[in-house]
This record gives structure tokens, C-alpha cells and sequence, in this order.
């Protein structure tokens, strides 16, 4: 068998394109415009659209929620904003899934039913977690705050310099805080005396 050359291969490429192009004009493809009743309606269709700014990182892509009867039915990167031109990364795209999800039964849209709406609490021996409201969440976890620190707070070290520190507790940021919530919540930490603070925006 005869060894093909570079300028062979060229040229024999050439030609079967040629002749594809000239194959095509021969013989046309057809194709008819859908019927009005067979046209699938949009998905947003009637929708309300509101642009806003994804939370999950500093990047701040943009983003379309489209919302019918108080339910966000789509979510999308905004293409006009310059940030992100239309595009999200999965995380930032999941978001819809975050109240609703599609019934893989089905393939109907419905609220996700693993959603949490209420803060739960797990009592010190209990293997059960109870709903608790927002008001006994936000207090028990100030009381808890203030008392380790009352207790743990150091105002010099064992050498005597002034420290005003408490090492009993930690921050931990994440993804879903954006760069206002970080910015005040290492503030907040800073000002109670914390020096472990840690962000992980993977998560």
C-alpha cells in the first residue's frame, strides 16, 4: 500500500468536500415551518423576569429568575451582564434547585421537599432534631456566644501583653455568604475577640 503524502491527504480532502457540496445543491433538504398548534409554549412564558447577582463567590455573575404566581419557574445567567455574559458554573445554576426540583417520575416541577424553612435544634443526648422558631434560635445562640466568651475571654497572655482574645470559639464562612455578609461577619467576630477565622467558598 503506497504511503500517502501531506499533499495527498490535501487533495483528497479537498475533493470529498467538493463533491459533498455539490451533492448537497443536487438535492436540497426541505423543511416546513411547525404549526401554530404544534408549537411548544415557552417555559417563561408570562413569567416575570428579575435580574440580581449570584451570592456563591466574588466573581458577582448575574442572573435571571423568572416568577409566575410568587414561583420562581427558571434560572438563568444574565447574557447582558458583564460579569458573566449568560454563563454560570453549576453551583450558581443549582440555585433554582434549591426551592424547586424536576420529579424524576414525571418531569413536573414541584417545591424541593428536602428544602429546610425552619432553623431545627438537636438537645445534648437526643438523637431526634425538633423545629424550633427563629426568635429561640437567634437568642439561644447569643447566649451560648456570650457565655464562652465570658468565660474563655483573655485580656493579657501568660507574658503580659494585652491580647483581648477568646480562643473557645471559631468563624467559619462559606459559599453562600456574599462579600457584604463576609465583610460584617469578620468584623462582628473580630470585635467579640475571635482570631480563628476560616472562609472555604468551595463549599
Amino acid at each position: 500500500m503506497r504511503d500517502v503524502s501531506r499533499r495527498d491527504f490535501l487533495k483528497i480532502s479537498g475533493a470529498a468536500f467538493a463533491a459533498s457540496s455539490v451533492a448537497g445543491l443536487m438535492n436540497p433538504s426541505v423543511g416546513f415551518a411547525a404549526e401554530a398548534s404544534e408549537t411548544p409554549a415557552l417555559r417563561i412564558q408570562g413569567a416575570t423576569e428579575t435580574t440580581s447577582i449570584c451570592c456563591y463567590c466574588s466573581v458577582g455573575c448575574g442572573s435571571i429568575s423568572s416568577v409566575v404566581d410568587g414561583k420562581l419557574i427558571n434560572f438563568e445567567g444574565d447574557p447582558d451582564h458583564p460579569s458573566n455574559r449568560g454563563g454560570m458554573c453549576s453551583k450558581g445554576v443549582s440555585q433554582f434547585n434549591v426551592v424547586n426540583i424536576y420529579d424524576p417520575a414525571n418531569g413536573e416541577l414541584r417545591t424541593n421537599p428536602a428544602r429546610l424553612t425552619k432553623p431545627k435544634y438537636r438537645a445534648p443526648g437526643s438523637s431526634e432534631w425538633e423545629e424550633v422558631s427563629w426568635d429561640w434560635a437567634m437568642a439561644e445562640i447569643a447566649k451560648r456566644v456570650k457565655k464562652t466568651r465570658d468565660e474563655t475571654f483573655e485580656e493579657k497572655n501568660d507574658k503580659g501583653v494585652t491580647v483581648n482574645r477568646t480562643q473557645a470559639i471559631a468563624s467559619l464562612g462559606g459559599a453562600a455568604l456574599d462579600n457584604e455578609e463576609c465583610h460584617s461577619l469578620s468584623k462582628f467576630m473580630r470585635s467579640l475577640g475571635l482570631v480563628y477565622l476560616e472562609h472555604q467558598a468551595r463549599l
